[in-house]
Parts: structure tokens; C-alpha cells; sequence
């Protein structure tokens, strides 16, 4: 329970006490700003509390945007402010001003509404208030009868449910997911907030129904395939839903963002495995296009989260490119079809299950892995052309984040120590590509025991530490780390497919599919401003050039069987320690009351 003081004389006819009850506030009256500083001291300090005119006229949904949004520490809408536990004392002391300008005879106290004034206050303090959009909804402090009429009959003019209805879809998505999900998952949102379930609990759903489309996929019938492929979209109708449900009831968490950023990886990859443990059945080995898939999907990942990274602080992209790209916008067709192109998960999605159904896992695979590359083609082409054409400075803030992703180990670091020295300007990327390209090459090509993957692996290990030997500012330095992902994860499916025995292939899919969570794990802790993992953890599970260089060696020094047990090992290895980590982390910083996250960025 939160608590609401709505200050001043109430006003008769007034719905504003039974609008606050039913958003969850436990209400309270306070005639001046003296009572108002009493009932806030007697609040507990761990609830939210909100500060409220008396004579406020609005919409119910424009009081909850203001007032129950938690991931906002301060907040405020026209009459009402509010402050979590996190704010309380900046809130107490405008608070307390503002009594003490009135104990002395302050004539600026006759005019507005009190929460105005501390929000006022507030800002004059520094304190960062967020002021959420209105649009069309009402929320005012009438200064007379005539002005209250006339507000009264503006939200009379507007359907208050219509308008949350709408801002409960993202403002930016996919075409299938707005013109195919969007129309009736937004009220099946609703009628999972009316019954009391959490967004938590419809991610957790999504996360069953794509295992069982994953298991579906898994028996190899056709049957089977169209009961998964149907089964995948009913996921993704879901997972729509639980962030629709965030936004229409405004209950946002830091424990649900992470939830629902890695459920949708593992619902993905997970499918994956059940589409090849079909094809097996059959007698098709896809194994390779699995991985080869979860690969490429993974690497289109990691350019998008560092990309965006690099460009954190950044101002404004001048460029031509994107002065181009700002023109396209303008036209509207442009814009369906680019975010088209780039194939984001509700195409994705909707192309898997639909070749899922009426074709074969090989297919399948084979279709996913052409549109992933022309996308990522796309894509990395465009913030490629728009690096070399922006003028701007990276931060230390975007450096350290772009150091994070690139995950290097104790291997890196000795190196890079030794090397003492950066390379220059565009030296980093390609550097970083060439030492990838050369431990892949030299893993695919050559034959089962030859030393020459592991003279590759020794080569990476120190172009990667040359790669990261001073901060990655440069124009395209944020291609590093998704080339590091395409160097590592290449390695492990060139040398499993070599292998050439059962088994292989299914534990090099596990072993990349635990690395690759730790990797998105990252990711999600510095979106979140948590920073990356604890530096043992790195240690522990060994970089990605430790990892490289271990795989190549054990392909070099045991028989395909072996290196097939060897790589299940490694798989369950890294991920008991990432999983046992992650949650931990996670858990803890929701526990802790971490500030609630919630990611509206680009479409996945």
C-alpha cells in the first residue's frame, strides 16, 4: 500500500479520494502544508507516497501514470507529485520549506496548488521529476467553478480506457507484431490485470508454451511441426502481452525486464534444438544449421547492443547517412518496410512457424539463416556507413561499456599488459576481424589433430588483446566484440562439425547457448545500469580467447569422442556458473529494490 495526502479543502461531488483508493493509495487529508509535512513524517518511510490538490480534476489513468510508475524515483503531473522511498528526502525537505515560507507569512503561498509549488522546489533543488505525456488525457487544478465546469467536461470528451488501452503498445514495433499481435493481444493484457496476474507470470507462460513448441518440433511428425509451429506464434502472442500488461498496469521490475529479455533468447534457441532433435528423427542431421543459426542470430544481437552502446552519450547523428535515413521516415511505406528488412522477432518468428508447419527443419534453417544474413547485412552496413560520416566523441562511459561486451579474459589481459601499447584508428576493427578469421579458417580447413587451429587460437589470443589494448572510442570500434562472438562461436561449430561423430554438434549447440547467455546476461546488466559481471566470473569461465584456445586444444589432443565428452563438459561447466550467477544477481537486485527497468528499445 502507497500513501496519497491530498492537501486543501475537499471539493463536494469530488471522485478524486475513490480514483487514488483504487490506484492502490491509502488516503489521507491535509489541510495546509503544516499537516501535509506531519502525514508525510508518520508515512512509512519504505512506501511511495504522493502529495495531491484537493480540487485536481483528471482522468484516473493520468493520476497513474503520475503516480504509480515505478521506475521513476520522483514524479509529477499537473496537482499531484509523487516520490519513492529512494526520493523521500528530497521530497520531505521541499516539503519542509514550504512549511516554514508559510509559518512566516509568505504571500506566494495564496497562489497555485501545493504539490506545484514543491514540484517547483524540487527542480530548484536539482532533483530530477519526470513529467509523463498526457496526450489527450486531463489533469488540471481548476482555479474556479467556471474552469472546473469546463475541465470536467474535457474528461468527459475523452475515453480515459481507450487511451491506455493504446499507450499499452509499444511505440515502436515490427509490422506483424502491430497490425497481426497488437489489435487483440492489448486486451488480453487487460483481462490478465483484471484477474491480478503479473507480467512476471505471463513471461513465464510464453517461456512454457515455446518448450512445448520446442518438444512439439521435437517428435519429428508433421503433426508435431504444425502443432510447434502454431504453438510459436501463441508464444509470441504472449510475449507481447506480459510487456502490454507492464504498460497498461504500470508494473514494471527489474527481475521482469531480465526475465523477459532472456526468455525470449532461450524460447528462440530452445525451438532451435527441438526443430534439429526432429529432424534426427527423420533421419536429417541440421545440427550444424541450428548452431550456425543461433550463431548468426547471436552476432546480429551483439551489433545492435553495441552499437547502441557506443552511441550512448553520443549527440545527434549528423551524418548523411542518417540525414538519408531521416528523409525514408518521411515516407510512409519506407518505414514498414525497413523495419521489415531487418527482420525482427515478430517476422522472425512468424516466418519460422509458418515453414515450420508446411515445410522441414532444413528449410527452415536454411530460409532463417539467408534472411538473418541479408538483414544483418543490412543493418550492419548502414551503422557502419553512418560511423565514418558522424562527428562525434565516444565517452568513457561508452568505451567501458564496449570493454564489457567484449569479454576478455585473464589470457587478453597478460597480453595486452605486455603489448604496452594501443593499435591505431581503424587498426582495432581490423585487427580484431583478421585474428577471428584466422582461428576460424584455420579450424575449418585443416584436418582432425592438426596443430594449426591451435597456432590459430594462439594468434587470436594476441590480436584480440592488441584489439583491446587502449579504450574502444574509435569510429568503429563498437565492431569488436561481434567479432569476437563470430570468432568464438565459429571456432566451436567448425571444430564440432569436423569431428564427425555423434553427439558433436549437439554439445558444441549447448556450449555456445551457455556462453551466449552470459554474453546477453552482460548486456542486460549494463542496460541496466548494473555494470557487467563480478571480474571472477570472467576469470572463472575464462574470456572468450580462454575459451577459444581451450576448445582448440582439446580438439587437437583428443579423439572425436572425447572432444565430443569434453565439450559437454565445458557446456554444463559454464552454464551451472553463469545460471548460478545471473540469478543471484538478479534475484538480489530485485530483492534490494533496484530501480524497476523496462527496455522500449529496438525490436529484437
Amino acid at each position: 500500500m502507497s500513501t496519497a495526502i491530498v492537501t486543501g479543502q475537499p471539493v463536494p461531488g469530488s471522485s478524486l479520494e475513490d480514483d487514488l483508493r483504487s490506484l492502490g493509495f491509502d488516503v489521507l487529508v491535509a489541510v495546509d502544508a503544516a499537516e501535509a509535512e506531519t502525514a508525510l513524517a508518520a508515512a512509512p518511510a519504505a512506501e511511495r507516497v504522493a502529495l495531491v490538490d484537493a480540487r485536481f480534476v483528471g482522468h484516473p489513468h493520468a493520476l497513474r501514470l503520475g503516480l504509480t510508475d515505478p521506475r521513476f524515483p520522483l514524479a509529477a503531473v499537473p496537482g499531484a507529485v509523487t516520490a519513492g522511498p529512494a526520493a523521500r528526502q528530497a521530497l520531505t525537505r521541499a516539503v519542509a520549506r514550504e512549511t516554514s515560507a508559510g509559518s512566516s507569512g509568505g504571500t506566494a503561498l495564496a497562489v497555485g496548488s501545493l504539490a506545484d509549488r514543491i514540484v517547483t522546489a524540487l527542480d530548484a533543488d536539482g532533483s530530477e521529476v519526470h513529467r509523463p505525456e498526457l496526450g489527450s488525457l486531463v489533469a488540471a487544478v481548476p482555479a474556479d467553478p467556471q474552469a472546473r465546469n469546463e475541465a470536467r467536461q474535457a474528461v468527459a470528451a475523452v475515453d480515459d480506457e481507450a487511451v491506455r488501452l493504446k499507450s499499452a503498445v509499444k511505440s515502436r514495433d515490427g509490422f506483424f507484431t502491430t497490425f497481426f499481435i497488437s489489435p487483440y493481444s492489448r486486451y488480453l493484457a487487460r483481462w490478465c490485470a483484471r484477474r491480478g496476474l503479473t507480467p512476471n507470470q505471463v513471461t513465464t507462460a510464453s517461456l512454457l508454451t515455446a518448450l512445448i513448441a520446442a518438444g512439439c518440433a521435437a517428435t519429428g511428425t508433421r503433426a508435431g511441426f504444425v502443432a510447434a509451429g502454431v504453438l510459436l506464434i501463441a508464444s509470441f502472442v504472449l510475449d507481447c502481452t506480459d510487456g502490454q500488461l507492464a504498460r497498461y498496469a504500470l508494473k514494471y521490475s527489474t527481475l521482469g525486464a531480465w526475465l523477459d529479455a532472456t526468455f525470449d533468447r532461450a524460447k528462440e534457441y530452445a525451438y532451435y534444438a527441438g526443430l534439429a532433435l526432429g529432424a534426427a528423427r527423420g533421419g536429417d542431421d541440421v545440427w550444424a544449421l541450428a548452431l550456425g543459426a543461433m550463431i548468426l542470430q547471436t552476432c546480429r544481437h551483439v551489433v545492435d547492443f553495441s552499437f547502441n552502446e557506443a552511441n550512448h552519450d553520443a549527440t545527434a547523428n549528423t551524418s548523411p547517412t542518417a540525414a538519408l535515413s531521416d528523409r525514408l521516415d518521411s515516407v510512409g511505406w519506407t518505414v514498414w518496410l525497413r523495419r521489415m528488412i531487418v527482420l525482427p522477432i515478430g517476422e522472425r518468428w512468424a516466418m519460422i512457424a509458418v515453414l515450420t508447419a508446411a515445410t522441414t527443419p532444413r528449410i527452415t534453417f536454411c530460409v532463417l539463416l539467408v534472411g538473418c544474413a541479408l538483414a544483418a547485412t543490412y543493418t550492419t552496413a548502414g551503422r557502419v556507413l553512418r560511423s565514418l560520416t558522424r562527428r562525434a566523441r565516444r565517452t568513457d562511459r561508452a568505451a567501458r561499456a564496449l570493454a564489457d561486451l567484449a569479454d576478455s579474459g585473464p589470457l587478453g589481459e597478460a597480453v595486452r599488459r605486455a603489448a604496452k601499447g594501443g593499435l591505431p584508428g581503424l587498426a582495432v576493427p581490423a585487427v580484431a576481424f583478421l585474428g577471428g578469421a584466422a582461428v576460424v579458417t584455420s579450424c575449418a580447413l585443416t584436418a582432425n589433430g592438426s596443430p594449426l587451429p591451435v597456432i590459430g587460437a594462439l594468434l587470436y589470443v594476441l590480436t584480440s588483446a592488441l584489439a583491446v589494448a587502449r579504450p574502444l572510442k574509435g569510429a568503429l570500434d563498437w565492431l569488436v566484440p561481434p567479432f569476437f562472438r563470430a570468432a568464438e562461436y565459429g571456432t566451436v561449430l567448425a571444430l564440432a562439425g569436423k569431428a564427425g561423430v555423434n553427439g558433436a554438434l549437439p554439445a558444441a549447440f549447448g556450449l555456445v547457448a551457455a556462453v551466449a547467455y552470459h554474453h546477453y546476461d552482460t548486456v542486460y546488466r549494463i542496460r541496466g545500469n548494473a555494470g557487467a559481471p563480478p571480474a571472477w566470473l570472467t576469470r572463472v569461465i575464462g574470456g572468450h580467447e580462454g575459451r577459444t584456445l581451450l576448445v582448440a586444444v582439446l580438439a587437437a589432443v583428443l579423439t572425436a569422442s572425447q572432444f565430443t565428452v569434453a565439450l559437454t563438459v565445458l557446456a554444463v561447466s559454464v552454464a551451472l556458473v553463469v545460471l548460478a550467477e545471473s540469478i543471484r544477481f538478479w534475484v538480489s537486485s530485485h530483492l534490494g529494490g533496484a530501480p524497476a527497468v523496462h527496455d522500449e528499445g529496438e525490436p529484437a
